[in-house]
């Protein structure tokens, strides 16, 4: 008797579910020797894997109030569709990947008409960190979450009894080689003993904004203390024009890269970095860069953010070690005097960069660097959810 193929629907909404989704959809064919089918809604790398997108992921990758509201009824509209194809196809599995205004919304409506359909959610939004209420909101319509966090787990199961599994994060998949540091510098004509300094401004316009001349303060400072230190600045294309306009005005020279290889290969030769917040210091802490993070938003908004938080750090490294491994200087303490102070002992061999590596070799030990890769855990995750069917991951 032949077993049915397992049908997998998929919905991303944007840039980044689509690499994730694509990537999952690949261990999914994989895990399964290809007896598995897809449909949802997804970008260039999901079709690629063989997704028949409902409607073009353009239609509702969007950001921000100024793109949201002209579109808004057509983002309405692509939400019923959604879920009127998931009633309608009924999918062993639903894996809703990031994009939560959208993903979320649709999930609500799918287990609100067809509450038989498993729904795994696949990046969870940040309710750890505020709105913590919104978890067991979650627990209503959720049968499994797919954790990135290696502390997500737990928060689920103690905020809302939710199942959660970690799977580990894409980043772990990105890691550069040494290898790939020893090119960067032969590329560039950096020294082999040289010290580097990476610098990681922002990829919105309005972070880069507000650091770029703080961080352009700090090169003028390590520069004067630190002659044979070099600089590097990994950025994204959509924000390059304003950094190389900002950097063409320092008297330090800096290496600007756009390609992501590029970029992973400018982490593999950094002997320390200077970052904005976000997931770049959980990239940089995986390749095993010391790191100092600053940061600063508007300051009318700071102080509403500063009680919401839920969480005594706004770095993802120190969040998973659990411990304050990472100085990080927001708001009104972001200083080039105070990043430059933290930076200094980070750039030799001092007992503060032991102590960091030493933290960074824990951070890839806690999130399972060197097993598994995170997605195919994923979809090992997912095929365990199908209804009353064996276990093809087993």
């Amino acid at each position: 008797m032949t077993v049915p193929v397992p049908h997998i629907m998929l919905v991303a909404g944007e840039t980044s579910g689509d690499a994730l989704g694509a990537a999952l959809m690949a261990a999914l064919k994989e895990v399964t020797g290809g007896a598995v089918r897809f449909s949802g809604v997804g970008g260039v790398k999901m079709v690629a894997q063989g997704l028949d997108s409902i409607f073009p992921m353009t239609d509702i990758a969007v950001m921000g109030p100024r793109e949201v509201i002209p579109r808004l009824p057509l983002i309405l509209r692509r939400m019923r569709e959604t879920a009127n194809h998931a009633v309608a196809t009924k999918p062993d599995v639903m894996v809703i990947i990031d994009s939560p205004d959208f993903t979320h919304t649709v999930a609500k409506r799918v287990a609100k008409r067809a509450p038989q359909i498993p729904i795994a959610n696949y990046v969870s939004p940040s309710v750890w960190a505020w709105r913590r209420g919104r978890a067991k909101a979650m627990a209503k319509y959720l049968k499994r979450v797919l954790a990135l966090l290696p502390f997500e787990p737990d928060f689920f199961k103690a905020q809302a009894g939710l199942d959660c599994i970690y799977v580990g994060h894409p980043a772990i998949e990105r890691i550069p080689t040494p290898e790939s540091g020893v090119a960067f510098r032969h590329a560039h004509g950096i020294p082999a003993d040289a010290p580097v300094l990476a610098l990681l401004p922002g990829s919105r316009f309005n972070e880069v904004k507000r650091l770029i001349g703080i961080f352009g303060e700090v090169v003028a400072a390590l520069h004067a203390h630190m002659p044979d230190l070099r600089f590097v600045l990994p950025t994204v294309p959509h924000v390059h024009e304003l950094v190389a306009a900002e950097v063409a005005r320092w008297a330090v020279p800096v290496d600007i890269v756009s390609d992501e290889m590029e970029k992973r290969g400018a982490f593999a030769a950094s002997t320390a970095a200077l970052a904005a917040s976000g997931t770049v210091s959980l990239e940089l802490g995986l390749a095993g860069v010391p790191m100092v993070i600053g940061y600063r938003i508007d300051g009318i908004v700071g102080p509403l953010v500063g009680r919401m938080l839920k969480v005594p750090s706004v770095v993802l490294v120190n969040l998973i070690l659990d411990r304050p491994s990472v100085k990080e200087f927001l708001q009104y303490l972001c200083t080039a005097e105070n990043l430059t102070a933290a930076l200094k002992p980070l750039l030799g061999p001092t007992p503060e960069r032991a102590q960091a590596l030493a933290d960074l070799e824990d951070l890839r030990r806690i999130m399972g660097v060197g097993g598994e890769a995170p997605s195919r855990r994923a979809a090992k995750a997912v095929l365990e959810m199908l209804p009353g069917k064996p276990n093809p991951a087993e």
